[in-house]
Protein backbone atom coordinates (compact mmCIF):
# COMPACT_ATOMS: atom_id res chain seq x y z
CA UNK A 1 0.00 0.00 0.00
CA UNK A 2 2.83 2.20 0.70
CA UNK A 3 4.59 1.40 -2.74
CA UNK A 4 1.06 2.49 -4.10
CA UNK A 5 0.29 5.49 -2.29
CA UNK A 6 4.04 6.89 -3.31
CA UNK A 7 3.61 6.20 -6.53
CA UNK A 8 0.11 7.74 -7.03
CA UNK A 9 -2.15 5.64 -7.49
CA UNK A 10 -5.78 6.55 -7.58
CA UNK A 11 -7.28 3.38 -6.68
CA UNK A 12 -5.11 2.95 -3.62
CA UNK A 13 -6.38 6.61 -2.31
CA UNK A 14 -9.82 5.36 -3.03
CA UNK A 15 -9.26 2.26 -0.74
CA UNK A 16 -7.55 4.31 1.49
CA UNK A 17 -9.98 7.17 1.51
CA UNK A 18 -13.00 3.79 2.04
CA UNK A 19 -10.81 2.23 4.99
CA UNK A 20 -9.76 5.29 7.15
CA UNK A 21 -12.40 7.93 6.56
CA UNK A 22 -13.87 7.02 9.48
CA UNK A 23 -11.63 7.16 12.04
CA UNK A 24 -10.33 10.49 10.19
CA UNK A 25 -13.72 11.97 11.13
CA UNK A 26 -14.17 11.08 14.34
CA UNK A 27 -10.40 12.43 15.92
CA UNK A 28 -11.46 15.61 13.75
CA UNK A 29 -14.78 15.53 15.75
CA UNK A 30 -12.93 15.24 19.07
CA UNK A 31 -10.54 17.74 18.37
CA UNK A 32 -13.38 19.99 16.74
CA UNK A 33 -16.95 19.49 18.18
CA UNK A 34 -17.64 20.42 15.13
CA UNK A 35 -19.94 18.17 12.85
CA UNK A 36 -19.08 20.40 9.66
CA UNK A 37 -15.37 21.18 10.55
CA UNK A 38 -14.59 17.64 11.16
CA UNK A 39 -16.16 16.59 7.64
CA UNK A 40 -14.30 19.62 5.99
CA UNK A 41 -11.10 18.38 7.77
CA UNK A 42 -11.79 14.91 6.39
CA UNK A 43 -11.89 16.08 2.47
CA UNK A 44 -8.52 18.30 3.49
CA UNK A 45 -6.85 15.78 4.77
CA UNK A 46 -7.25 13.80 1.97
CA UNK A 47 -6.40 15.84 -0.74
CA UNK A 48 -3.19 16.90 1.44
CA UNK A 49 -2.42 13.32 1.24
CA UNK A 50 -2.48 13.14 -1.95
CA UNK A 51 -0.66 16.10 -2.76
CA UNK A 52 2.26 15.47 -0.29
CA UNK A 53 1.91 11.44 -1.56
CA UNK A 54 5.62 11.19 -2.01
CA UNK A 55 6.38 12.27 1.19
CA UNK A 56 5.48 9.27 2.94
CA UNK A 57 7.83 6.42 4.30
CA UNK A 58 8.50 3.98 1.90
CA UNK A 59 8.95 1.33 4.64
CA UNK A 60 6.59 1.17 7.99
CA UNK A 61 3.35 -0.59 8.78
CA UNK A 62 -0.34 0.86 8.55
CA UNK A 63 -0.67 4.55 7.32
CA UNK A 64 -3.30 5.44 9.67
CA UNK A 65 -1.12 7.43 11.89
CA UNK A 66 0.16 9.31 9.18
CA UNK A 67 -3.23 10.51 7.99
CA UNK A 68 -3.77 10.99 11.78
CA UNK A 69 -0.70 13.38 11.81
CA UNK A 70 -1.95 15.41 9.24
CA UNK A 71 -5.58 15.71 10.16
CA UNK A 72 -3.59 16.64 13.79
CA UNK A 73 -1.97 19.54 11.49
CA UNK A 74 -5.09 20.50 9.60
CA UNK A 75 -7.15 20.87 12.65
CA UNK A 76 -4.13 23.10 14.32
CA UNK A 77 -3.97 25.36 11.56
CA UNK A 78 -7.89 25.89 11.38
CA UNK A 79 -8.35 26.62 14.88
CA UNK A 80 -5.26 28.94 15.40
CA UNK A 81 -6.08 32.21 16.56
CA UNK A 82 -10.04 30.97 16.93
CA UNK A 83 -11.83 30.13 19.96
CA UNK A 84 -15.12 28.83 18.58
CA UNK A 85 -14.19 25.60 20.44
CA UNK A 86 -16.05 26.17 23.53
CA UNK A 87 -19.21 27.52 21.82
CA UNK A 88 -19.07 24.67 19.21
CA UNK A 89 -18.42 21.92 22.27
CA UNK A 90 -21.96 23.56 23.85
CA UNK A 91 -24.28 23.86 20.92
CA UNK A 92 -23.41 20.49 20.19
CA UNK A 93 -22.77 18.90 23.09
CA UNK A 94 -26.72 17.42 23.06
CA UNK A 95 -26.39 16.09 19.60
CA UNK A 96 -22.95 13.91 20.13
CA UNK A 97 -24.75 10.85 20.54
CA UNK A 98 -22.55 7.55 21.30
CA UNK A 99 -20.76 7.39 17.83
CA UNK A 100 -18.77 10.57 18.52
CA UNK A 101 -17.81 9.85 22.38
CA UNK A 102 -18.86 5.93 23.06
CA UNK A 103 -15.10 5.19 23.71
CA UNK A 104 -14.40 7.17 25.84
CA UNK A 105 -11.45 7.48 28.64
CA UNK A 106 -11.62 4.82 30.61
CA UNK A 107 -12.21 6.82 34.07
CA UNK A 108 -15.25 8.40 33.07
CA UNK A 109 -16.82 5.71 30.36
CA UNK A 110 -18.29 3.55 33.03
CA UNK A 111 -20.23 6.07 34.10
CA UNK A 112 -21.84 7.17 30.82
CA UNK A 113 -24.42 4.94 30.11
CA UNK A 114 -26.90 7.25 28.76
CA UNK A 115 -27.08 9.59 26.32
CA UNK A 116 -27.10 12.92 28.92
CA UNK A 117 -23.85 11.10 30.57
CA UNK A 118 -22.25 11.36 26.89
CA UNK A 119 -23.39 14.95 26.70
CA UNK A 120 -22.03 16.23 29.68
CA UNK A 121 -18.63 14.26 28.98
CA UNK A 122 -18.63 15.93 25.45
CA UNK A 123 -19.38 19.71 27.31
CA UNK A 124 -16.51 18.64 29.78
CA UNK A 125 -13.95 17.95 26.81
CA UNK A 126 -14.15 21.69 25.72
CA UNK A 127 -12.79 22.08 29.29
CA UNK A 128 -9.66 20.76 27.94
CA UNK A 129 -6.56 22.38 25.78
CA UNK A 130 -6.21 21.47 22.47
CA UNK A 131 -2.74 19.54 23.15
CA UNK A 132 -4.65 17.41 26.22
CA UNK A 133 -7.42 16.42 23.59
CA UNK A 134 -5.24 15.65 21.42
CA UNK A 135 -3.22 13.42 23.54
CA UNK A 136 -6.52 12.05 24.32
CA UNK A 137 -7.55 11.35 20.62
CA UNK A 138 -4.58 9.64 19.61
CA UNK A 139 -3.69 7.51 22.84
CA UNK A 140 -6.81 6.33 24.05
CA UNK A 141 -9.64 6.63 21.20
CA UNK A 142 -7.15 5.66 18.04
CA UNK A 143 -4.89 3.75 20.55
CA UNK A 144 -1.20 4.68 19.63
CA UNK A 145 1.73 4.13 21.84
CA UNK A 146 3.26 7.19 23.24
CA UNK A 147 6.40 6.89 20.74
CA UNK A 148 4.20 7.47 17.74
CA UNK A 149 1.92 9.85 19.25
CA UNK A 150 5.37 11.87 20.29
CA UNK A 151 6.48 11.23 16.82
CA UNK A 152 3.02 13.15 15.31
CA UNK A 153 2.88 15.77 17.73
CA UNK A 154 6.39 16.37 17.58
CA UNK A 155 7.01 16.63 21.57
CA UNK A 156 9.23 14.13 23.71
CA UNK A 157 7.64 10.82 24.94
CA UNK A 158 7.83 12.21 28.64
CA UNK A 159 5.51 15.45 27.22
CA UNK A 160 2.70 13.02 26.12
CA UNK A 161 2.79 10.69 28.86
CA UNK A 162 2.11 14.27 31.10
CA UNK A 163 -0.05 15.76 28.86
CA UNK A 164 -1.80 12.41 29.11
CA UNK A 165 -2.25 11.79 32.66
CA UNK A 166 -3.46 15.55 32.95
CA UNK A 167 -5.79 15.36 30.81
CA UNK A 168 -8.15 11.89 31.99
CA UNK A 169 -7.91 13.30 35.49
CA UNK A 170 -8.51 16.98 34.20
CA UNK A 171 -11.62 14.60 31.85
CA UNK A 172 -12.65 13.08 34.98
CA UNK A 173 -13.48 16.15 37.36
CA UNK A 174 -15.22 17.93 34.49
CA UNK A 175 -17.18 14.99 33.62
CA UNK A 176 -17.87 14.39 37.16
CA UNK A 177 -18.80 18.51 37.54
CA UNK A 178 -21.60 18.05 34.67
CA UNK A 179 -23.03 15.04 36.19
CA UNK A 180 -23.79 16.69 39.03
CA UNK A 181 -25.33 19.81 37.43
CA UNK A 182 -27.22 17.78 35.34
CA UNK A 183 -28.98 15.75 38.12
CA UNK A 184 -29.01 18.60 40.82
CA UNK A 185 -32.37 18.86 42.11
CA UNK A 186 -33.97 22.29 41.13
CA UNK A 187 -35.11 24.82 43.32
CA UNK A 188 -38.37 24.65 45.41
CA UNK A 189 -40.82 25.98 43.65
CA UNK A 190 -43.85 28.47 45.18
CA UNK A 191 -47.24 25.96 44.54
CA UNK A 192 -49.01 28.96 45.19
CA UNK A 193 -50.27 30.40 41.54
CA UNK A 194 -50.08 34.01 41.03
CA UNK A 195 -53.63 35.68 41.15
CA UNK A 196 -55.79 33.34 43.34
CA UNK A 197 -55.91 36.27 45.69
CA UNK A 198 -57.42 38.19 43.16
CA UNK A 199 -59.71 35.46 42.30
CA UNK A 200 -60.73 34.85 45.91
CA UNK A 201 -61.15 38.19 46.29
CA UNK A 202 -64.33 38.44 44.17
CA UNK A 203 -67.81 38.04 44.98
CA UNK A 204 -68.62 34.50 44.64
CA UNK A 205 -71.03 34.40 42.06
CA UNK A 206 -74.30 32.16 42.65
CA UNK A 207 -73.86 28.74 41.13
CA UNK A 208 -70.47 28.86 40.55
CA UNK A 209 -67.23 27.80 42.29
Amino acid sequence: MRARIRAGDPQAFAELFDEYAKTIYNHAYRLTADWSAAEDIVSATFMEAWRGHQRLDAEGGSVRPWLLGIATNLVRAQSRGSRRYRAAATATAAAAGAAAVADHADEVAGRLDDRRHLAATARALAGLRRTEREVLSLCLWQGLDYATAARLLDVPVGTVRSRLSRARKKLRKLADAQLLDAFREPPAVDRQIRGDRTIAARPAQEGTW
